[in-house]
């Protein structure tokens, strides 16, 4: 998936690796960084799935999963952009700083479907725990998908579906 060739609005079947987190996580990665000038997970390259998963059933790789409400995640936005990571997804509108910081960075935000955990987390192949497992469901998850349905809702030019 090239980011930079997304416009606002277009749907996408992505495939591939993600790394899933929300708030604790962020807060956690923050801290880390502030108090040893490092953070313990490789964020280059990714695209982060602002998302807390339920605990796995018996014969899955993780339990059911839906995005998360983006905009409280906006103050921390820089942060991982700095780290690299390509683009985002969750739900919902995000506050004009993830505009800003969108075009400042050449980055995406996705919108995945709401209200469909179970269809979504059927699309995991695989999961495992990166880091923070004392969080549970708030820990660092990376995980592999398949045909993930999601909709462009920031590109890189700015361009916002919500405010079309």
């Amino acid at each position: 998936m090239r980011i930079e060739t997304l416009k606002a609005g277009e749907t996408v079947l992505y495939s591939g690796p993600l790394c899933i987190m929300r708030d604790a996580a962020q807060k956690r990665l923050i801290q880390e960084m502030e108090r040893t000038g490092k953070i313990s997970v490789d964020l280059e390259g990714r695209i982060v799935f602002y998302a807390g998963p339920a605990k796995a059933p018996p014969g899955y790789p993780i339990g059911a999963i839906g995005p998360t409400t983006s905009s409280r995640m906006d103050k921390m936005l820089e942060f991982l952009y700095r780290r690299g990571v390509l683009a985002t997804i969750g739900k919902g509108k995000r506050t004009p700083l993830a505009t800003e910081l969108c075009v400042r960075y050449r980055r995406a935000y996705f919108v995945a479907p709401s209200g469909a955990a179970a269809a979504l987390t059927s699309k995991i192949v695989k999961a495992s725990c990166l880091a923070y497992p004392d969080l549970a469901t708030e820990a660092v998850y990376a995980v592999e998908v398949t045909n993930l349905p999601l909709i462009t809702a920031i590109d890189v030019t700015g361009t916002d579906i919500f405010s079309l």
